[in-house]
């Protein structure tokens, strides 16, 4: 079936609403890798609820989430071929640990690459906080729909990818992740069955199930805030990278870091690029006492 432009470009996301609990919040973080060394209390700030608890500004990607709504025939888009391929945050306020929430998610763009080439499908999404009205966040997707392009719809424009600089990141930062870590990260709302059946993993290609992308976002996130802003999260006002190969539960992300805020990030057992053209901006002033 071919992608129908009409019907996926304007394709009615319903809206979310969430109770935010903290132990969600908890869950996210212990989901993105936190609290691997139970003696840091600076990662403790964020999975323990006897502490004034912190929530991770990646938070953001799973706050008022969707679901998988390109697995609805109803979208024309083959749920099989596509993969998550660039993600962005803006954080307008600190993210609460807990209370009402509202997601709304809408198509904002659709890409034609070619036929036999990917098409580019751009979403955003506003979080917002149901009490005061609050604009939490604001998150910018792109999936590749792969080998789906090819059904008449613009070449253009496509969002451009931010360069890198010469020489040796500043920071390198290893963070190990777990053989069953996507299985928690599906917790959080996002059940596509890549991440969890082989057999489905299979069909798309892969050897086994691959861990989220939005996963692998959350523990590079961990790195910045960690190195960067001395895990101060409030600092940190936005993230932008391209995903260029899947992780595999059970490997090593390695981040590495330029002071300016640009990052990249490899799986060093295979030595593969898995995220590139990263970048994320912090506020000079902390909110720490």
């Amino acid at each position: 079936m071919a992608i129908d432009y009409e019907t996926l470009r304007y394709f009615p996301i319903p809206e979310i609403r969430q109770t935010l609990t903290k132990r969600d919040t908890i869950l996210y973080a212990l989901s993105i890798g936190l609290g691997q060394d139970p003696t840091d209390v600076r990662q403790l700030d964020f999975v323990d609820h006897h502490k004034a608890l912190k929530a991770m500004p990646s938070m953001a990607v799973v706050l008022g989430h969707p679901g998988f709504w390109l697995a609805d025939p109803a979208t024309t888009v083959d749920a099989l071929r596509l993969v998550h391929g660039e993600q962005g945050i803006r954080i307008h306020h600190p993210l609460p640990v807990e209370g009402g929430i509202v997601g709304r998610t809408r198509v904002v763009g659709l890409i034609d690459k070619g036929a036999g080439a990917a098409a580019l499908l751009y979403t955003e999404k506003e979080v917002v906080e149901t009490a005061t009205g609050q604009l939490l966040a604001t998150t910018a997707s792109t999936t590749f729909l792969r080998g789906q392009g090819g059904f008449g719809g613009p070449a253009g424009p496509v969002k451009p990818a931010h360069p890198l600089p010469e020489g040796a990141p500043d920071l390198v930062i290893d963070r190990a992740t777990r053989p069953e870590q996507a299985l928690y990260y599906r917790l959080n709302g996002d059940d596509n069955p890549l991440h969890a059946d082989p057999a489905v993993a299979a069909r798309a290609g892969f050897p086994r199930p691959i861990l989220h992308g939005l996963c692998t976002l959350g523990v590079v996130c961990h790195a910045l805030v960690a190195s960067l802003a001395d895990y101060d999260a409030t600092r940190l006002s936005a993230l932008d990278l391209r995903f260029s190969a899947p992780v595999f539960p059970g490997e090593t992300i390695r981040t590495e870091i330029w002071r300016s805020g640009a990052f990249q990030a490899r799986a060093i057992e295979r030595d593969v690029l898995v995220i590139t053209h990263g970048r994320a901006e912090f506020s000079l002033m902390s909110s720490k006492p």
